[in-house]
């Protein structure tokens, strides 16, 4: 019975549980987490520092003092742009040829104002050359006054296109002292002035006479006077064909202070009436202005419309009707 009492005796296994480093956890993997995120930014402030010019770090030293002071003034701070590393730039392997940016001056972009006017003056010449092309087209269309085609002429000069209508013996524009438009000189001139008012260049009219002195000249009324009279009639006419008083410049009596044939004073073709389409350049030097001077608005649309200037004063119109009929 002992020896079955034995056999029955209960085995009686005891596990341990084992509770170790309950009181530490996962605490130190975000501890060396936090030392290795410290040490990469330590290092990256290293690298940043190594690679950082003098100049930008005293730079920033200035901003961290003043910042307002530096953000109103612009740059990046005082001090020199030395660099640690020869030949600086934003790449470390390249040793030489580099250059610093935000230090250096960008290259600013200058308009060559020589070649600009000189394009200027070319696109001014082919339209007074078209301007013409128009007038004679104008004249060569027109049966009634194609006839008097030979006492218009037109001719490229310095201060623009001028256009001429000359005397004839057999076909005069004026009666002879008198400053009264001729019919069909009234009718050439509206059309050239219908013509001229499509462009935007200024004018100026310029009345001659030949060297007849004018009867009774020495009380007053001369040649100058008279020249002067036929020069407003032609712009009276002229804005009667649709230009407007504001493009003439000039009106000027030149007696026969500069005749169309110096060989002659007396050739009737002295006694004529000049029209100058004048361009920018004979403008400029009507107002006393320094061709230097360019226009920004005219350069960047050198076919527009010209500057509007101060209108100068024509010569007072004086009847022409009750001249005595000698003079010319």
């Amino acid at each position: 019975m002992a020896g079955d009492a034995k056999k029955l005796q209960p085995i009686i296994i005891k596990r341990v549980k084992k509770g170790g480093h309950a009181a530490h956890g996962g605490a130190w993997k975000i501890a060396y987490a936090d030392f290795v995120t410290a040490m990469m930014a330590f290092f990256l402030l290293m690298w940043l520092l190594g690679s950082t010019s003098e100049g930008d770090k005293k730079g920033i030293a200035d901003y961290f003092q003043s910042p307002l002071r530096i953000a109103m003034g612009g740059g990046s701070g005082s001090g020199d742009s030395s660099h640690v590393v020869k030949g600086g730039g934003a790449d470390l392997t390249n040793t030489s040829g580099q250059v610093k940016r935000g230090d250096i001056a960008q290259p600013r972009h200058t308009i060559n104002v020589h070649k600009l006017r000189d394009e200027l003056r070319k696109a001014e010449a082919q339209r007074l050359r078209e301007l013409q092309d128009q007038v004679e087209h104008e004249l060569r269309n027109n049966a009634k006054l194609a006839q008097f085609s030979s006492q218009i002429k037109m001719e490229m000069t310095t201060d623009g296109l001028r256009i001429q209508i000359v005397d004839e013996l057999n076909r005069p524009m004026f009666d002879s002292g008198s400053a009264l438009v001729k019919p069909y000189m009234r009718d050439i001139l509206r059309a050239i002035g219908s013509v001229l008012a499509e462009v935007p260049n200024r004018l100026t009219l310029e009345g001659h006479t030949d060297a007849q002195p004018f009867p009774g000249g020495d009380r007053g009324y001369s040649n100058w006077e008279l020249s002067a009279d036929r020069a407003n009639a032609t712009r009276r006419e002229l804005v009667g064909g649709g230009l407007t008083e504001e493009r003439v410049l000039r009106v000027l009596g030149l007696a026969s202070s500069q005749p169309f044939n110096r060989n002659d004073p007396l050739d009737p073709q002295n006694r004529r009436i000049s029209l100058i389409v004048m361009n920018r350049e004979a403008e400029d030097r009507a107002f006393n202005k320094p061709v230097s001077d360019l226009d920004t608005a005219d350069a960047a649309n050198p076919a527009g419309p010209a500057t509007p200037r101060p209108q100068a004063l024509p010569a007072a119109a004086r009847p022409g009707s009750s001249l005595p009929a000698a003079g010319r």
